[in-house]
């Protein structure tokens, strides 16, 4: 009842009774009523604690993880700047090789934007935000498939070219000192005369093998008033060398030679001084330094 009164009891832990307090019914039931309320409310904040502390942890391993993450994909930019570069470096490195074959030789010349315009100074653009890792994959893939293609037109130009190098007499038909070389000399027949000499003079010894420079096919073999014993071989591409004062053929008219092959003896025929070979290179049937052409 509204006006019923109870005891309320307040004892030691030993049992002994300090105070009785006299309170209403519902002043109590409200106290016990908080008190669960407190208690419910302890209850709810501790379980939000757990939950938090587990939380915290997660979160602790997930910022650990990013951390990881992050020093990955720092490498990985890392690498690739180094790899745009290295493919800049290519760019240079095709640039100096197409260079000596002329500006319309390198087919990634044509490829490159023209631009133009006025500009206009005072406008100052803003700040460009840094490229995305993508961004960076996307321009280095770019950049290495345009490499890529001139890479296989310089492999398709060399290949066309290496048919034509191949074909040139690159190499000594014989080795020994040269007694007198292409171009104005004193004629060895006339005292104090001069001539023009239209070959080299290599010094050897009678029966020394001479060897074809560059393969081709034979032309000529016989006798030649200055020359004595000769042969002429066609490299091709309007492209003929001369051998002179040979004691010996090896070949015949119409046979294929290859490079290194033995096609001839050295000798003292014709009008010669001594033993040794006259080696002559004729461009469209005009002789010219055989010295440019030979490379080993």
């Amino acid at each position: 009842m509204a006006g019923e009164r109870v005891h309320v009891v307040v004892e030691r832990t030993d049992g002994s009774r300090i105070v009785r307090l006299p309170a209403p019914r519902w002043l109590v039931s409200v106290a016990v009523g908080l008190a669960g309320l407190v208690l419910v409310a302890a209850g709810a904040l501790y379980r939000d604690y757990v939950t938090l502390a587990a939380h915290r942890a997660d979160f602790t391993a997930l910022q650990a993880r990013l951390r990881d993450q992050q020093a990955v994909i720092d490498g990985f930019r890392e690498r690739i700047r180094q790899m745009r570069d290295e493919v800049d470096g290519w760019a240079q490195l095709r640039a100096r090789i197409w260079k000596p074959f002329g500006p319309d030789a390198d087919p990634a010349a044509a490829r490159t934007p023209g631009v133009g315009g006025t500009a206009v100074r005072h406008v100052e653009p803003p700040p460009a935000a840094p490229p995305s890792l993508l961004d960076e994959l996307g321009r280095v893939y770019t950049v290495v498939t345009e490499e890529g293609e001139s890479l296989r037109a310089l492999e398709r130009f060399i290949a066309n070219a290496g048919r034509v190098l191949t074909s040139l007499p690159s190499r000594w038909p014989v080795r020994g000192p040269v007694n007198s070389d292409f171009g104005p000399r004193l004629s060895p027949w006339s005292e104090g005369a001069g001539e023009r000499h239209s070959g080299l003079d290599i010094g050897a010894p009678r029966g020394m093998s001479v060897t074809a420079p560059a393969p081709g096919t034979v032309v000529f073999t016989g006798s030649h008033a200055d020359y004595g014993i000769a042969l002429v071989i066609d490299h091709g591409n309007d492209i003929k060398t001369l051998y002179g004062h040979l004691s010996r053929v090896d070949v015949a008219p119409g046979q294929k030679i290859e490079r290194g092959q033995v096609v001839a003896l050295t000798g003292n025929t014709g009008r010669s001084s001594g033993p040794h070979l006259h080696y002559e290179i004729q461009v469209a049937g005009k002789p010219v330094n055989p010295r440019l052409y030979l490379w080993d």
